[in-house]
């Protein structure tokens, strides 16, 4: 059974007239004859009774047009659904996001720009380390990624997109001697204790502190690991040693702690927009065309 068919069957119904059903559809009436016979044979029941002078429904005829709507209806909303989806205006986008992320006005602007633009798009959001989300996004089980500075080679199938530069800030207790100083050298680091993510957490910031320490000399002492930035920033409070974040966790005011920028010049971090390099979805395009106009990328 085709959908024309029941579309035939559905004008016939409503003219209650072979030949006012035949001009509505811009066909012929033995065509349309015959196209009802078929159906009627294919469904098995009598669905319209016909005389010279008229048409009627039968009682399975009065069922089959409520049934035969319903599909036509559920047909037209299908290709609706597709076409809003061609645009980018309807489906499912899954979103990554590190833990600075949140913590930077650029990804709310972003957000909530796009949730705005894009109503009939269910935006999916995970919280993730960098690494992670590259893994996810290998995996087909992210779309985007909201990740910071990588560290190492970045798999071929994924492109970067830089969307803003932050300075890395030294954490410290506010009674450390170094918090007298408007800006603080890496070198000065040496031999403090550090709080940190764990190594296995997959994030971008743990190895880059290593390298800034190695650059300036010496391999930083891991004291205690956190994994969330606001433990890191409570363990410093307490006094149990220091450490470098991303400038946008600032933000998280904790007594007894000091933000210090960093005066080295690689002391920095990139806010980057992970895809995989074949990604065609209008969902994805619409997306990173939201976040780069944001960004005042052309």
């Amino acid at each position: 059974m085709e959908l024309r068919h029941l579309r035939y069957f559905v004008a016939v119904a409503e003219e209650l007239s072979f030949t006012r059903a035949a001009e509505r559809l811009h066909i012929g009436q033995p065509p349309l004859s015959q196209q009802i016979q078929a159906l009627e044979a294919e469904v098995g029941a009598q669905l319209l009774e016909r005389s010279k002078r008229w048409v009627r429904l039968t009682e399975a005829g009065k069922l089959f047009l409520a049934d035969a709507r319903r599909v036509l209806a559920l047909s037209e909303q299908a290709m609706a659904t597709a076409r809003r989806a061609q645009r980018g205006e309807a489906g499912e986008l899954r979103v990554g996001f590190t833990f600075s992320t949140p913590f930077t006005p650029l990804f709310a602007q972003v957000i909530r720009s796009y949730r705005q633009a894009y109503p009939g798009v269910a935006l999916t959001l995970h919280e993730m380390a960098t690494m992670h989300q590259l893994a996810a996004l290998e995996a087909r089980e992210l779309d985007l990624g909201f990740v910071r500075t990588v560290s190492g080679p970045v798999p071929e199938s994924i492109k970067l997109t830089e969307l803003r530069q932050d300075p890395l800030l030294l954490v410290l207790p506010s009674d450390s001697p170094l918090a007298r100083k408007k800006k603080v050298a890496v070198k000065d680091l040496e031999g403090l204790p550090f709080v940190m993510y764990p190594k296995d957490a997959g994030t971008g910031i743990y190895p880059q502190i290593f390298r800034l320490c190695r650059a300036a000399g010496f391999t930083p002492q891991v004291a205690m690991e956190a994994g969330e930035a606001s433990t890191i920033i409570g363990l410093i409070a307490a006094g149990i040693g220091v450490s470098v974040l991303p400038s946008s966790f600032d933000r998280i005011h904790m007594d007894g702690v000091t933000y210090r920028p960093l005066a080295d010049p690689a002391a920095t971090t990139s806010l980057l927009l992970a895809q995989r390099a074949d990604a065609s979805s209008p969902l994805v395009s619409a997306f990173v065309a939201l976040a780069r106009s944001a960004s005042n990328i052309s």
